[in-house]
Order: C-alpha cells, then sequence, then structure tokens
C-alpha cells in the first residue's frame, strides 16, 4: 500500500502547479443525450465535470458547439441532471493516459480500472485522434504473422501490421475466433477493445486472458452496450492510442477491435444527435469516416521499427454482406475473414468461409510453394462446395470434372484441415506441412 503512495506522490512532484482562474458555465438545456452550456470555452473532445449538489459529479465530453453554447454528451446517464448546475473543464482536451502501467489490467473508456484492482497513476498521455503520418512513413508488409489458426496461418495469412476484418452474422463464432487468436497470436503487446458487447463477455474474457504470463502483456478496454454512444466510441479511441503508444516504443502489438459495427452504431447516434442525415441506410457521413480514420492508425511504423497487426470484427446485420459498415470496412482493411453460418450449422468451427476470405498481401509474405498449395485448396473447396446438392443427390456422374472429382474425394479431409478445436494451437510451419501433405502431390 505504501508504494502506492509513493508512486502518486512521485507523479504529483513532478506537476507543476496551473494558478490562472478557473471558469466555469452552466447547464442550459438537456434534449435527449444532448447538453448544452454556456460560459464555456472548451475545444471538441474535451472532458467536462458537471456538479449537481450532494458533492456527486457527472463527466460530459463536448462534441460540438453552436451560437455560443457547448454541446455535450454525458459519459453515463442524465439522471440528476438539472439545468443551471455548474460545468468545469478538467484534464487536457484531446489527450488519453497510456503507458505500460495498463499493462495488465482492464480499464473503461475513460482509463479507470473496472477489474478491482489498485487505480492506475500513468504519465505519459497520447492523442485520441493519433498522430498522423505521411503515407511513406507507413513500412510495408513482409513478414507473417502466426495468429494460431491453421485455416488462416495456411490459406489467409495474415502479415505483421497488417488490417484484417473478421466478418459474420451473429452468432457465428467472431468471439470465440478472436478468443482463439488473441490466446495463440505471437506479439509483445495484445490490446484487446470489448466495445458495444455484453457485459457477460466481457467478464468471460478477462477471467480467461488476465491470468499469467500472459496477461501481464494484456490491456483489455471493455465498454459495454449498456453505456454511453460517446464513451463507447472514446473505448475504441483509447484502445487505439494504446496500441500506438506501444508501436511508438518499438514492440510488436496486436490490436483486436470487437466490434467495429458497434463503433460505427456510437458514431451514428452521435451524428444524428448533432442533425447528420443519415446517408447509407441510416448511417450519417461521419459515421462511415470514423470507421476509416480508426482502421488507418494501424500498421506498421518505418520509424520505430514496431507494428501494429489490426483485428477488427464486423457484425453483418442480417448475414448482408452489403451492409454499410462491412462494405466500407472491406474496402479500407487489407484483407477480410468471412464466417458462415452455413458451415457453422454443419459444425464446422472455425466457420471461415475459405473462398470468400482473401489477404491482399499473403503473396508478398509466404513461399511461392505455400501461395501454389493455398490456391489448389481454394479450387477443391470452392469446386465441391459449389456442386455439393449435385452430389448429394447423385445427379454428377464421377469423371465429368477432375478437379472436382478430386475434392470428393477429399472432402472430408479438407473439412478436418479447415476446424480446430478451441485450445489447440498451430503454428506457421506446421500449417504449411499439414497443407502440403494434404494436397501436396495434387497435379
Amino acid at each position: 500500500m505504501l508504494k502506492q503512495f509513493d508512486a502518486m506522490f512521485g507523479d504529483l512532484a513532478g506537476l507543476s502547479v496551473d494558478l490562472s482562474p478557473r471558469r466555469f458555465g452552466r447547464v442550459t438545456a438537456c434534449d435527449g443525450g444532448l447538453i448544452e452550456a454556456s460560459g464555456l470555452s472548451v475545444p471538441i473532445g474535451g472532458l467536462c465535470r458537471i456538479d449537481h449538489g450532494k458533492g456527486t459529479t457527472l463527466s460530459a465530453e463536448v462534441i460540438g458547439f453552436r451560437n455560443g453554447r457547448t454541446m455535450m454528451m454525458m459519459l453515463g446517464d442524465t439522471v440528476l441532471l438539472r439545468p443551471g448546475v455548474p460545468v468545469r473543464p478538467e484534464g487536457q482536451p484531446g489527450m488519453l493516459p497510456v503507458g505500460p502501467e495498463f499493462l495488465g489490467r482492464a480499464v473503461d473508456g475513460q482509463g479507470l480500472p473496472i477489474d478491482g484492482g489498485p487505480p492506475i497513476h500513468a504519465t505519459a498521455d497520447w492523442p485520441s485522434g493519433g498522430k498522423r503520418s505521411g503515407a511513406l512513413d507507413r513500412a510495408s508488409v513482409t513478414l507473417p504473422f502466426d495468429t494460431g489458426i491453421r485455416a488462416l496461418n495456411a490459406l489467409t495469412t495474415v502479415g505483421v501490421g497488417q488490417r484484417v476484418g473478421i466478418m459474420a452474422g451473429s452468432g457465428v463464432g467472431k468471439s470465440v475466433l478472436i478468443d482463439m487468436i488473441a490466446r495463440g497470436a505471437e506479439a509483445d503487446i495484445v490490446v484487446v477493445g470489448l466495445i458495444g458487447e455484453r457485459a457477460r463477455e466481457v467478464s468471460d474474457f478477462v477471467e480467461r486472458h488476465m491470468k499469467g504470463e500472459a496477461g501481464k502483456r494484456t490491456v483489455v478496454v471493455a465498454v459495454p452496450a449498456d453505456h454511453a454512444a460517446n464513451l463507447r466510441l472514446r473505448g475504441a479511441l483509447f484502445a487505439t492510442s494504446l496500441a500506438e503508444y506501444f508501436r511508438a516504443h518499438g514492440l510488436k502489438v496486436l490490436l483486436i477491435q470487437d466490434s467495429l459495427t458497434r463503433i460505427a452504431h456510437a458514431a451514428r447516434e452521435i451524428g444524428i444527435l448533432l442533425g447528420e442525415p443519415g446517408a447509407a441506410r441510416g448511417y450519417p457521413p461521419s459515421a462511415l469516416s470514423t470507421i476509416t480514420k480508426l482502421v488507418e492508425r494501424a500498421g506498421n511504423s518505418a520509424e520505430s521499427g514496431g507494428s501494429v497487426t489490426g483485428l477488427y470484427t464486423v457484425l453483418a446485420d442480417g448475414d448482408d454482406q452489403n451492409d454499410p459498415v462491412v462494405d466500407t470496412a472491406r474496402s479500407i482493411l487489407d484483407g477480410h475473414i468471412v464466417l458462415s453460418r452455413e458451415l457453422a450449422q454443419r459444425g464446422q468451427y472455425p466457420a471461415i468461409d475459405v473462398g470468400a476470405s482473401l489477404s491482399r498481401v499473403m503473396n508478398d509474405i509466404v513461399p511461392p510453394r505455400q501461395a501454389l498449395l493455398a490456391r489448389r485448396f481454394r479450387a477443391l473447396i470452392s469446386s465441391y462446395e459449389s456442386n455439393r446438392d449435385l452430389v448429394l443427390m447423385g445427379a454428377y456422374r464421377p469423371g465429368a470434372d477432375a478437379v472436382l472429382d478430386r475434392g470428393i474425394a477429399l472432402a472430408p479431409q479438407l473439412s478436418a484441415f479447415l476446424s480446430q478445436e478451441v485450445g489447440e494451437h498451430v503454428s506457421l510451419d506446421q500449417a504449411l506441412q499439414q497443407l502440403d501433405g494434404l494436397i501436396g502431390d495434387d497435379g
């Protein structure tokens, strides 16, 4: 306990005292989740403290200003909010706390611990919008990233610094897949953003991953679905800022965001609240641009030598792969992994649709032999799946198609290759050996 106080007093000793007058405003209106205050001059992204009496405070974030009024959104509920109460700015606008102090901890969108541990005293900070760099400052993707998943390592190889989306409908296995990758991936730091998901999933994930040596290199930023939209969006920015901070120190970071769709929903709520018109199926332009800005912050750094490998889950509402969020994510990401409900219903887990999945950097980071074997595998599984009904009905005559004949003969082995138990880990070399052993002799 005394060591914690020593660290806190040490941090306070290094701070400068600001003796300038403190300006405050007053709450003038509250319409739904939008709060208006007068007498303030706080930039967008700044935090404010609302004193509503009896020694308790509420927190709000500035999202805009209009006609001399500052518009804010609560980081919680508007219950007990009264007109005329004072509003005071606090903290550094647009900056988020970062540092190694967050390793092994689970925090919320404001960086406050939710794991029951001691307070976190981080002395470093990072811009919530990231530090913009030139296009040529990003190093190319040249090394393969070991996910521990056989199907991905062999057929849709991910690179260090690549941005990949896991796209599927609800209940198809996205959370289980990222759980397997977080456990088996080779990375110095793992930053997990659980944004807009169920609170039960958060507690289960923390219970599984924040133990032992793996837990010491993991940070979980969790903002469940019942929290305010701006706090959910802030959580996504916070997780990305942590990943950028560790990348700036030359570390190999795996950033998992679950899910990109919930982040877009939060941005949509804020945009509509500000009066933006809905464009693509109700999504205002700012909501879709939020996805682009967030994804573009991952990648390799030529300056530090560090990397942020981004893994983003994308919920396809109603299994619609043409949903605006899915389409936007697919266009900006460096690859996508599609999970099929039909394969999941057959009992194949993870239910990866190899034909629909793609890694745009695979040919640049794998040996030519592996690229050739992956193409052969795709041809076999695609031919069999497209003619599966004919084969099962007995309408196909053997010998009509050599590729299909080969696919029919290897169908059980192909399905077994794509399946993997939750606790099983298959390295890149093992995946290539098993792929070679399965179809290496196929001409």
